[in-house]
């Protein structure tokens, strides 16, 4: 027995890293998923993005759990594609019970000195992307009846500030409003709304030279070991970054019966870095 038997879940960024990892256990614990990344290029992000093997790798490692998956290639700031998708899946699995929004970029870059154009890709992605995603698939919990669970994934950046971040933390804040205004409207409906807030997770979007660059200014080339001498100073426990698993043990809780009075909540997995 699964702790969420019988349920289907769409997640967006499904492709690898959190995305991956929340898929993967969701299918373990009794699941079947609707997955969508995409593949597009977005210039102002300074890592590779995820590829057609990437989501096809996602697919592999949830079916070889025994559950279903429909993955789509979609792009979150394309309405049209995710409603698409969503109703794909709805259409060949049945349902929908939980939504994770999950899809996010990092562009480091001095507040007055990043491009129009890396500002817009940050709020475009990793805000609105997150609303046009909630839009897409909610409406279908609602349609079901039976209640439900939204996760969005902020990040301690909409907690704890540094430099050079004002376009992700802004767009991470956001969410967090975005969340508590959705928790009273849905509400009614017995459907939750929370989001999570991890602190460095060792995903693409972290373990890059940007990433290792933003903290460690004081090196031209820094390398991972390097970053994390720094990540560890900014966490209270002796840890440089966590693994994906750590914010799908904490997104399982919230999606599951455990936590079926939990809602318009900022959870927190940050190793104390927010003391």
């Amino acid at each position: 027995m699964g702790k969420i038997d019988g349920k289907v879940a769409f997640i967006t960024g499904a492709a690898r890293g959190q995305g991956r990892s929340h898929a993967v256990r969701l299918a373990r614990e009794g699941a079947d998923i609707i997955a969508v990344d995409t593949t597009a290029k977005v210039d102002s992000v300074p890592y590779s993005l995820a590829t057609a093997e990437d989501l096809a790798e996602t697919v592999r490692q949830v079916e070889e759990t025994g559950r279903r998956i429909v993955a789509r290639e979609a792009d979150v700031r394309d309405s049209a594609a995710l409603a698409d998708a969503v109703a794909e899946g709805v259409g060949k699995l049945g349902r929908l019970d939980i939504v994770l929004a999950n899809a996010g970029i990092s562009s480091p870059a001095p507040t007055l000195e990043m491009s129009d154009e890396t500002w817009q890709d940050m709020i475009d992605i990793n805000l609105t992307g997150v609303w046009k995603s909630l839009k897409a698939s909610v409406p279908h919990v609602i349609k079901g009846g039976r209640g439900g669970a939204v996760v969005i994934t902020s990040s301690l950046a909409a907690i704890y500030a540094n430099p050079n971040t004002a376009h992700y933390s802004a767009a991470k804040a956001g969410l967090v409003m975005l969340m508590k205004v959705l928790a009273k409207e849905l509400a009614p409906h017995s459907i939750r709304v929370n989001t999570v807030h991890p602190t460095t997770v060792a995903t693409d979007m972290i373990l890059n030279d940007a990433t290792y660059r933003l903290f460690r200014p004081d090196l031209e080339s820094p390398t991972r070991a390097e970053f994390e001498e720094a990540a560890r100073t900014l966490n209270r426990l002796p840890v440089a970054v966590l693994e994906p698993a750590d914010i799908t043990n904490a997104i399982l809780y919230l999606v599951s019966d455990d936590a079926k009075y939990v809602t318009g909540t900022t959870q927190v997995i940050d190793a104390g870095g927010s003391i």
